[in-house]
């Protein structure tokens, strides 16, 4: 059996971990961290994502004429979490995340040479509960790939680097008990099959959340949602699959929360997939019609993204069948047709300036392109008859009913032919205000008519919902110490990012602001570090 020793143990390698490590080899401290995928692809699920962090009054704010405060932040996200009586660490996370953010994650990353887009994007505007009430959604200039290759070559750099293991394809199964405290954990290796066990002073799990594994996001799946849907895809990191939240519950610590997730409405599958039922999240287009399984509008709110996204997924879930179609036309798509994550952003991933201005300017053409060829979700038309004989044969049913299709596509045309006095429709009325702020407007088609013979074809995106992030998890203090189920420190044994509800078991509460889960894994993975340094 291979046996590490270290002062502290690091499960799990995404950005949260890094932090936690780069942390403890500040203070001088020995650190073994153990990955369970490939060194490639070192940095988790951060490595893919879009890169958009959540701050308060931020230098990129200011420039912009945004009036935030720790105050205002705190308020809006009371109002989304809608937390509990009984929520005491999720609250007091939340706290903590807002009033530290912008000094100890911001600045830190900024130290470790990340910039930022300088147009803050805004998201999770609210709809029926108030949501973020200004721009707070700061995208990392590179995207997530930059952030975790930046924090990377800090670990390499570091003047402490002799101080630090890193070990890849190693899956830690079980936590050691010693002298009544974590004192290690042990597991396998992937490939080979020999056992290990890593012995530690302390340990921290930073494994992610339980929602790559299909089955524990079923059986955990929120009350409000009704049944799981049929088809979920997994927009998750396959090794999210809970196994640590096990050990750490059989060890005697809390989890919580777990059915408070953050899923999205608008999925397609992959057309190069990487895992089982890989799914993509479309960022959703506003001008699109959005249609439930037999082609009537959703409503009677209509679907508009950006304002409320778990809203999004609840009243597609209410459905009789929880997928849904959006019907648009080229024109809209090469304006607005946009996939979360850093692969399907190659000019921000690689921070290329004309190409990003290119697609803003001219249209994704080439995502648009890629997408039309290759995902088995999208159709296309010249007519509407056409389009839904089309969608029926996509599904293998003939669910889609042209009468319900022509209704919602004629009547949401002529109320724009009315003209801007008269456009009595709700969507319009959120696409009119959306325009008003420049970080929307200038990939937002104007009042854009979806049968319009000059911007055909037409195009139609079957969605599912698709799996991505846990909100809750592994309960922790304000020292990111676990708790057991009668709200005591466990001895030795920590938790960070995702794995612990990004901070206290559920900081987010029911709904997330977004650009959160990157900050929430950095800040908790810090104050794991500085907590074990200070032996709390």
């Amino acid at each position: 059996m291979q046996t590490y020793r270290s002062d502290v143990l690091v499960v799990g390698g995404g950005i949260a971990g890094i932090t936690t490590a780069l942390g403890l080899l500040d203070s001088g401290k020995s650190v073994v961290l153990l990955d369970r995928d490939e060194e490639a692809v070192f940095g988790g699920l951060a490595r893919e994502s879009f890169g958009g962090m959540f701050f308060v009054d931020t230098p990129e704010q200011r420039r912009m004429g945004v009036r935030d405060s720790t105050e205002l932040a705190l308020r809006d996200w009371f109002s989304f979490g809608e937390f509990g009586a009984d929520d005491h660490w999720p609250k007091a996370w939340a706290q903590a995340y807002v009033n530290r953010c912008t000094q100890d994650v911001y600045h830190w990353v900024r130290q470790h040479g990340i910039g930022f887009f300088p147009v803050v994007n805004w998201v999770e505007r609210g709809e029926f509960r108030p949501g973020n009430s200004v721009p707070r959604f700061h995208l990392v200039w590179g995207t997530g790939k930059r952030l975790a290759e930046q924090l990377i070559a800090a670990l390499q750099s570091h003047a402490n680097a002799n101080k630090l293991t890193l070990r890849f394809g190693h899956r830690v199964e079980q936590l050691l008990l010693q002298d009544g405290r974590i004192g290690g954990a042990h597991g396998v290796e992937e490939k080979s099959g020999i056992p290990f066990e890593a012995l530690a002073e302390h340990v921290v799990v930073a494994t992610g959340g339980i929602n790559g594994s299909m089955e524990m996001v079923r059986n955990h799946w929120h009350a409000d949602w009704h049944q799981p849907p049929e088809t979920i895809l997994n927009g998750s990191h396959r090794f999210a699959d809970g196994t640590l939240h096990q050990a750490v519950q059989v060890a005697g610590g809390n989890l919580t929360h777990l059915d408070k997730m953050w899923n999205y409405a608008a999925g397609v599958h992959h057309p190069r997939p990487r895992k089982p039922n890989h799914g993509l999240s479309l960022v959703p287009s506003r001008s699109a019609l959005w249609l439930n399984w037999r082609g009537e509008r959703m409503g009677p709110q209509p679907l508009v993204s950006g304002f409320d996204t778990r809203r999004l997924v609840t009243d597609i879930c209410a459905q009789e069948k929880a997928y849904s179609w959006q019907v648009m036309n080229h024109r809209i798509a090469l304006k607005e047709l946009a996939i979360s994550g850093a692969e399907f952003n190659p000019s921000v991933r690689d921070r290329k300036v004309f190409s990003f201005l290119r697609d803003v300017l001219l249209g994704n053409r080439w995502l648009v392109n890629d997408m039309l060829a290759n995902c088995k979700d999208f159709v296309v038309a010249q007519s509407l008859p056409e389009l839904v004989e089309k969608m029926n044969a996509l599904q293998g049913d003939d669910a889609v009913q042209l009468d319900a299709v022509n209704d919602a596509v004629s009547s949401y045309d002529a109320t724009i032919a009315r003209g801007e006095k008269f456009m009595n429709d709700e969507q319009l009325r959120r696409i009119a205000a959306l325009r008003q702020y420049r970080g929307d407007k200038v990939r937002l088609c104007k009042f854009a008519p979806i049968n319009d013979a000059a911007a055909l074809p037409l195009i139609a995106i079957r969605e599912f919902i698709t799996s991505r992030k846990s909100l809750g998890g592994i309960q922790t203090d304000l020292h990111s110490r676990v708790l057991s189920t009668d709200n005591q420190p466990i001895p030795g044994l920590f938790a960070v990012g995702e794995a612990a509800g990004f901070g206290g078991g559920g900081l987010h509460g029911l709904r997330a602001l977004e650009g959160t889960f990157l900050g929430g894994c950095i800040l908790s993975g810090r104050i794991a570090a500085q907590a074990i340094a200070k032996a709390v």
